[in-house]
């Protein structure tokens, strides 16, 4: 209960905080490449399906090409900028206000995933996902998915108030830092397969 009054207030606050730049954010990509959202589902708590709400960053995918294929060649002007600063996962805190997410937590994969999970690899779903995480703190984009997954198994055995105030604090230093943002010719990581 202490974690859901934290994360409505803080969303909360942080969205009326935060509305002049989110409406000159969503401007910018409105003109600039038409389209201002990203939504895709995720698995949240307990693997139940949300959609996750991000603002816009690439390209629409060309017919023929798949949609994990060179990303950094379809990413917009603008969304380079909001990738540079983390400012994309901004409409998340849209999802934490819903209760589909928490500040903090392990990152929403995607759905074709959980097939490919171990039994306990899927215990990451054991908690709500979250904006930020201990594996964000510990590397973020630049590790792999086996090193990720220890990273949250570990905060799910080990979830407590004093460990959330210390990853928002410690990702605020890593937004600051540009640290971990891009991974080859990708913007995010390369596809989970279940054994990388």
């Amino acid at each position: 209960m202490l974690y859901r009054i934290r994360d409505i207030a803080l969303s909360l606050s942080g969205l009326l905080l935060l509305s002049p730049l989110f409406l000159l954010i969503s401007g910018a990509l409105w003109v600039s490449q038409g389209k201002v959202f990203f939504i895709q589902m995720r698995p949240g708590l307990h693997e139940k399906p949300f959609y996750l709400v991000k603002f816009s960053t690439l390209r629409d995918t060309p017919a023929g090409v798949a949609e994990h294929e060179n990303q950094l060649a379809r990413l917009t002007p603008v969304g380079a900028i909001l990738r540079r600063w983390s400012l994309d996962e901004l409409p998340q805190l849209l999802n934490v206000l819903r209760g589909d997410m928490s500040l903090v937590g392990p990152r929403p994969l995607l759905m074709e995933y959980l097939p490919l999970y171990s039994p306990e690899e899927r215990r990451r779903h054991h908690v709500k996902p979250g904006i930020t995480g201990w594996a964000q703190i510990h590397g973020r984009n630049l590790l792999s998915f086996k090193e990720r997954f220890r990273y949250d198994l570990w905060y799910v055995n080990h979830q407590s108030f004093h460990l959330d105030v210390h990853i928002l604090w410690k990702t605020f230093a890593k937004v600051l830092k540009k640290e971990g943002v891009y991974v080859d010719s990708h913007t995010t990581s390369q596809l989970f397969d279940g054994t990388n």
